[in-house]
Order: C-alpha cells, then sequence, then structure tokens
C-alpha cells in the first residue's frame, strides 16, 4: 500500500485541508468499526503510540492508538492553523507538522514566494522530509493553495519547487482555487499568473477550482433542499457539501460547505489508493493517462451525484443520469462547458455498487456527444472502487483533461494586462529582494504560450479523423 502525503499553505488550503482530514476521518470511522490500524488509514494516516512516540511496525495492524495525518501545516498568518489546534482535530498534528509566521504574505506572490521562501527553505526541507521518512512507499504529494492570496500562491508555489527538486520522483498533484472575477483581493491576478508559471512547470497534475463554480453549487443544493421540488428527504449525510457525521462540532463557517466540496474531490480521487475494488486506479495512472503533454496537466473535475434521497431505491435510470451529470455544465468545479469543447482523455473514478458493464454501457452511451482528439477517440480511463462515500451507494468523480479551462485562462490573463499595462501596484511587488519586472513578463508569456497550446488543439476539433503520419525511415 502506498501513501501519499498533504501539504496545505495559506488560509484556503487550511481550510479545505482542515474539510479534508475531517470527512476522511468520517469516511474510514464508516468502514473501520473495530478500530484496526489498517492498510487503508495508512495511506494518510500514521498510527502513533503516544507513550513512545513511535509508529514502528510493532503497531502496525494492531489497535489504532493515535492518529496523526501525514501533512504539513504551512501559513504565515497563524490564525487558521491555531483555529484547527484548538479544535475538534487537534490530536491530529504536532508541532514538527506545522510552520507558521505572524505577519502573512500580505496578498503579494513576491512576499511568499521570495521573501518567506527563503527564509523558511530549510525549516520546510527538514519537516518534508520527516514526513516522507514516516512513510514506506510515498507515492504522491498533493498541494491545496489558493492562487489569489500573497501566501497561497507564492509560498504554495515554492514549496511546489522544492517537492521537485527533494522528491524528484514523487508525485506531485495540485489543487489550486482560483479566484472570482469579483475577488476582494486586487492583486489577485498577479499573484495568479506568477503562480501559474510555477504549476505550467513543476506540477505533474493540477486540479483547478473555481470559487464561483462551488458558490452556484451550494447554491444549487440549498435551492433544490428548499423548493420542495425533490418530493423525498434528502439524507443529511449525502450532501456534497455536508459535514453531518464528521468529528467537527463548532458552528459551521460560511466556506464550509464551498470547502467540503473540494474535501470530497480529494476523498474521491483517493479512493482507489485507499479501498479496494474491482478495478483499482492508482493515481499515478491518471497522470499517465490523462496528461499526454508535459504543460497541459489541467484536469477538470466534476462530481456527482451532489445529494442522495432517503427513500428512493437506485434503478439504473438514476446510474445513467449520475454519469449524464457528470458532464454537464452545472456539476464541473470551475465555470466550463467541457461537452462542447475538446478532451485530450477522460477519467471516470466511480465508488460503490457500480459493475464495470454499467460503466461501459455509459462511455458508449455518452461517447458519440463527446469530442475527443482524432489520436485519442478511445482516451477513457476507469477506476472502480467498492467503497461508496458516506450517505451514497455510488458516486463519480470525472477527470476531464478538455480544452474547457481555455477561457479561464484567457480571463486571468485579461484581468492580468488590465493592471500590468498601467503597471499599477508593481512597486509593491519590486520592491522584495529577488523580485525583478522580467518576472511579470516570463509569467503573462508562460500563460500566453500555455493558451496557444490549448488554441492549436481547439483548431483540430471537428475536422475529420486523420491517423497521425507516420514516421519514414530511409531503408
Amino acid at each position: 500500500m502506498t501513501q501519499s502525503v498533504v501539504v496545505q499553505v495559506g488560509q484556503c488550503g487550511n481550510q479545505v485541508g482542515c474539510r479534508f482530514w475531517d470527512l476522511a476521518l468520517r469516511e474510514h470511522a464508516a468502514v473501520n468499526k473495530k478500530g484496526i490500524y489498517d492498510e487503508a488509514l495508512s495511506s494518510f494516516f500514521r498510527n502513533v503510540d503516544t507513550r513512545s512516540g513511535s509508529d514502528g511496525p510493532g503497531i502496525y495492524k494492531g489497535k489504532i492508538c493515535s492518529l496523526k495525518a501525514r501533512a504539513l501545516l504551512i501559513d504565515m498568518e497563524e490564525g487558521v492553523v491555531n483555529e484547527i489546534l484548538q479544535g475538534p482535530l487537534r490530536d491530529m498534528f504536532d508541532s514538527k507538522q506545522l510552520i507558521t509566521d505572524v505577519s502573512g504574505s500580505g496578498n503579494n506572490w513576491a512576499v511568499g514566494h521570495k521573501l518567506y521562501g527563503c527564509q523558511y527553505r530549510e525549516n520546510i526541507v527538514e519537516k518534508l522530509r520527516k514526513t516522507a521518512e514516516h512513510c514506506d512507499c510515498l507515492q504522491c504529494f498533493f498541494i491545496i493553495h489558493s492562487m489569489g492570496g500573497g501566501t497561497g500562491s507564492g509560498l504554495g508555489t515554492f514549496v511546489l519547487n522544492l517537492l521537485e527538486d527533494e522528491f524528484p520522483e514523487v508525485y506531485r498533484f495540485v489543487t489550486s482555487v482560483y479566484p472570482s472575477g469579483e475577488d476582494d483581493v486586487i492583486t489577485s491576478p498577479y499573484n495568479s499568473v506568477l503562480a501559474m508559471k510555477e504549476l505550467n512547470e513543476h506540477a505533474d497534475c493540477v486540479l483547478p477550482v473555481e470559487n464561483e463554480s462551488l458558490f452556484d453549487i451550494v447554491n444549487k443544493i440549498n435551492q433544490m433542499i428548499n423548493s420542495g421540488k425533490l418530493g423525498s428527504t434528502v439524507k443529511q449525510n449525502s450532501l456534497v457539501t455536508s459535514s453531518t457525521g464528521s468529528v467537527k462540532t463548532l458552528q459551521e463557517k460560511p466556506f464550509d460547505a464551498m470547502n467540503n466540496i473540494v474535501a470530497n474531490l480529494l476523498l474521491n480521487l483517493t479512493s482507489s489508493a485507499r479501498f479496494e475494488g474491482s478495478l483499482n486506479m492508482d493515481l499515478n495512472e491518471i497522470s499517465m493517462n490523462l496528461v499526454p503533454f508535459p504543460r497541459l496537466h489541467y484536469l477538470v473535475s466534476s462530481l456527482t451525484p451532489l445529494y442522495t434521497l432517503a427513500d428512493v431505491n437506485v434503478p439504473s435510470r438514476r446510474l445513467d443520469q449520475m454519469f449524464s451529470d457528470a458532464f454537464s455544465r452545472d456539476h464541473q468545479l470551475i465555470q466550463a462547458d467541457p461537452k462542447h469543447s475538446l478532451y485530450l482523455a477522460c477519467a471516470l473514478l466511480v465508488r460503490g455498487n457500480v459493475q464495470v458493464s454499467d460503466l461501459r454501457r455509459n462511455i458508449e452511451r455518452l461517447k458519440p456527444s463527446l469530442h475527443f482528439v482524432s489520436w485519442n477517440q478511445e482516451g477513457w480511463k476507469t477506476g472502480l472502487c467498492s467503497v461508496p462515500p458516506v450517505g451514497h451507494s455510488h458516486s463519480l468523480l470525472a477527470l476531464a483533461n478538455n480544452t474547457c479551462v481555455k477561457p479561464t485562462f484567457i480571463e486571468l490573463k485579461e484581468r492580468f494586462m488590465k493592471l500590468y499595462k498601467k503597471k499599477a501596484h508593481l512597486h509593491h511587488y519590486l520592491q522584495i529582494d529577488g523580485m525583478e519586472q522580467s518576472c511579470f513578463s516570463e509569467a503573462v508569456s508562460s500563460l500566453s504560450d500555455l493558451i496557444e497550446e490549448y488554441n492549436e488543439l481547439d483548431v483540430t476539433k471537428g475536422g475529420p479523423r486523420t491517423d497521425p503520419s507516420r514516421l519514414k525511415i530511409a531503408v
């Protein structure tokens, strides 16, 4: 069994991370009734004997003593991390897993990346190594951060670079929360574009998530529940936004529902690494099968169902609806419409009581309405995990490498250029040691190149299917 380490950076990263650990415990508690430390738990948790402080082989497969998250919590303000340490999850982390400061990055990528990056480099490397030493077979680092602020975008991408230097063989999956157009951080376009250059160059896979989409999904769920249209009771613990049944007992915060959606994305993404299934999909298979070109590693995700009705059996029609929903605009975690864009590849990670035949039937049913690149018409990767999420009989996470991410990047570039043309706020960045104006021009150039790569693919959409030209060998 492989292990993964979560690195949560900045306010957003730590708030999403907090929800992930909370819901992960809920999920394992629903399956692991006897309180035994098993392989499924070992993927994200260590079992520590609190008397000796060790987690040696002697307590493996034994009773759970004290679970510690395989995580590193980084923030240049103390608020969110202190909240976690005073909350119900406080026993899952110790001081060796925390790196905090008091002054914050002031919504400035350069402060996070250049200033705090240099200042905390050795400390971060040491704590990453310590965390990695506790793993028998470290397979993946998950970075959770936001793009719009200073710490998440700046220090988050600095950590990404460090991971590539220190652990080049370990996969780097990044969950990046992108700001909406009405963001309250004026400099967020600068921070996001500067961070994008680092994501382009150093991540294996990026799962972009937009605040606007999360907000829309939360509103959609609330409207459906409050309108009475459903005609049936909704299982509260089945909501993709719900904390019901988790260890969290404090008052829910405004962003908890949105953060729970991202946490569920990560839970479903890692389900095959944690639980058994008839068709397991390893994390390294996602990168191998969905990323045909190194820079085009942005995967659009969608989750279905958003809730389950308490008094309805699951006919195959409802199962088929789950597959249809995964490709609809309303269920995407960014503002995108993959159905009308070009697929490079697509993964379907199904959980629960679903057969391989159900998978194949739905792929064949949906295939005619989806546009795949000519050289990868059969570009489907599928996984079946037998353990469904809490409150559900089945669920689906779809990951699409699709040109529908392009409008998000174009809009981000336009917002960046509005500020950059006027050189507005640049002096805040340029006064930081190591930060030069060329950093901005290189970052926007990197983003323009990425957009152009998607443009070149989009041009081929709808054209005749042609086999790629073969290599001519001189005899």
